[in-house]
């Protein structure tokens, strides 16, 4: 099977969702899955319904689970670049047939990984490889670099009006 590079970006709901639901269904073909997770740390509702996936979808999380705003600590940097080394072994051992980098595009913006880091790990993807990159700020060349880019638009947001993350929705 041929394998492409797939981009979620946007400033709209549905990036992680749609790249979650590229790895169900993989799991679902009897592929073997990797969500790479940059910025984040700790139990989420689809870390939880991933669980089950034991074997299929593997979840790693290179965040510290504090960083959103302003300078990433020396303690993200080091996260994120430990995920990134992890990554790029998983590609180079071929160690799975999906890896969802989810944020990767985030952790550019926000200088934990550099784009060039980025574009590294698309350039290194073998044939067989699907590789979903998600996150707000594609930068030019990693969305010329793809082979699918689906930008997400927000037209509506309920969160305008106060309403807070959900458990089972937005966590």
């Amino acid at each position: 099977m041929k394998g492409y590079i797939q981009v979620y970006t946007g400033n709209g709901k549905g990036k992680t969702t749609a790249a979650l639901g590229l790895a169900l269904r993989a799991a679902g073909a009897g592929l073997t899955v990797l969500v790479a997770q940059f910025l984040k740390q700790g139990e989420y509702s689809e870390i939880t319904a991933l669980k089950s996936f034991h074997g299929r979808i593997t979840v790693r999380q290179y965040g510290c689970g504090k960083f959103v705003r302003g300078m990433p600590s020396e303690e993200e940097k080091q996260a994120a670049s430990h995920g990134l080394n992890e990554i790029r072994s998983c590609i180079q051992n071929r160690s799975y047939d999906m890896i969802v980098v989810e944020e990767g595009n985030v952790a550019v913006s926000c200088g934990l990984i550099r784009e060039n880091d980025l574009l590294d790990l698309m350039e290194m993807k073998p044939e067989g490889l699907e590789l979903v990159i998600t996150g707000r700020g594609a930068t030019e060349k990693v969305t010329e670099k793809a082979d699918l880019v689906t930008e997400m638009k927000e037209v509506k947001h309920y969160f305008k009006k106060g309403v807070t993350a959900r458990k089972g929705i937005e966590k």
